[in-house]
């Protein structure tokens, strides 16, 4: 009789992208805002689009230190010798109209006044006496025009955007010092396990640290998550439903590792149907076919599975995604990029499954990617290793070195 894999697709499994759907048309976005400083904003979701009520730049202004001329007074062999007439610091304007036949002394930065329409760098010109030699030089050369980044009345952030430093900086190039953003999405999260303690208990026979929590912990807080810790929760039905009660209660999501699989001491699945639904559990997916979503009391639940690469593995997949979707993000899918397999793989057709991967740079300078050796979804370890993950679908029956596979890099998402 041939042994059954236990990873093998049932019939009543959802794919993964019917799953990420299911999960994406039941999340429940946050509505309540605050006005937040840019230096506190990093990493929220905008809550209104971002109209620029000025040009930038606001004049034009020079890209380097050096001379401003007219262009008509340089000889297209020749360049010219003329006077200098005037200096521009940034911040300071020359005061006066410039006139034809004249050299003005600029800073990068300053505002150049209306006529002189190049600038040449101070390193191609010979200063002596009050005259500058000038090389020729095109027309417009090193000069920034007013409105070439923004235009007035532009809008330049759209409600929805994930607030990266550049976005911050952006806002700040406009004037704007404080940007509406939605409230953080509120998160409670506990581990369950009679075996399991935290780092600094001690750890008798049978018993394993718990590396779940502070991994969720970390994502959600790189997510701009509000998280409350519960802690460990022992296996006993009782126990399990009781925290759940508490965690379900002025949180938006309640994210638990381990005990949504089918074993007779994975209390989490039984706990939750009990106070309130279970959407689904079962998917297609590998490390981590054991998923639960549904509701507890006014909050979503989501239940990863326990083993550590599985749980860090669907947080990224399922948990982010509809994190996103909630704090109101408008882009939430992350993107795969296609790089070269430096491995051999079989795969069985109708699972989706993940494997950890470095890249390399091949003979071509193609990337190319390395699969970590082992496959365990409790090696931690691999996750360090690694810089992301392969994404082999559903149709794939196995991958040959040289083919084109989709990796999701670690710096994608995390």
């Amino acid at each position: 009789m041939s042994r059954r894999d236990a990873f093998a697709p049932d019939d009543d499994m959802l794919t993964v992208d019917a799953a990420l759907a299911a999960l994406l048309r039941a999340a429940q976005p946050v509505t309540g805002t605050e006005l937040l400083g840019l230096t506190g904003a990093l990493g929220r979701v905008l809550a209104e689009d971002i109209v620029s009520g000025r040009a930038v730049p606001p004049h034009d202004n020079a890209a380097v230190d050096g001379y401003a001329v007219f262009a008509d007074d340089l000889d297209p062999r020749e360049g010219a010798r003329l006077p200098v007439t005037g200096r521009i610091p940034a911040g300071q304007p020359l005061g006066r109209l410039a006139r034809r036949g004249e050299a003005l002394r600029i800073f990068t930065g300053a505002p150049v006044p209306a006529g002189p329409d190049t600038i040449l760098p101070q390193e191609v010109c010979v200063a002596a006496d009050g005259m500058v030699v000038l090389p020729p030089e095109r027309r417009g050369a090193n000069l920034r025009r007013a409105g070439e980044d923004i235009q007035a009345g532009a809008t330049v952030l759209r409600r929805g955007v994930r607030l990266r430093p550049q976005e911050l900086g952006l806002a700040a190039s406009i004037g704007v010092g404080r940007l509406r953003v939605f409230r953080p999405v509120r998160v409670a999260i506990f581990s369950t396990g009679d075996e399991v303690r935290d780092p600094g208990d001690l750890a008798d026979a049978g018993a394993i640290y718990d590396s779940n929590r502070f991994v969720l912990h970390g994502l959600l807080r790189g997510l701009g998550c509000a998280v409350s810790d519960f802690g460990i929760v022992p296996d006993r039905q009782e126990a399990v439903a009781e925290t759940l009660a508490r965690a379900g209660w002025g949180h938006d999501l309640v994210l638990t590792s381990g005990g949504v699989s089918a074993g007779d001491e994975d209390h989490v699945r039984a706990a939750v149907g009990t106070l309130g639904a279970l959407d689904f559990w079962r998917i297609a997916i590998r490390p981590g076919r054991p998923l639960a979503f549904g509701r507890v009391g006014e909050a979503a639940f989501l239940g990863l599975p326990g083993n550590p690469v599985a749980s860090m593995t669907t947080f990224l997949i399922f948990a982010r995604p509809l994190l996103l979707t909630m704090a109101g993000a408008t882009l939430v899918t992350p993107r795969f990029y296609p790089v070269v397999a430096g491995f051999a793989a079989k795969k069985r057709p109708g699972r989706r499954e993940y494997l950890r991967a470095s890249l390399r740079p091949g003979p071509d300078g193609a990337l190319v990617a390395e699969r970590f050796p082992f496959e365990g979804s409790g090696i931690l370890t691999s996750m360090t290793a690694s810089d992301g993950l392969i994404d082999l679908p559903e149709a794939l029956a196995g991958v040959a070195p040289g083919d084109l596979v989709r990796f999701l890099p670690f710096s994608e998402v995390l």
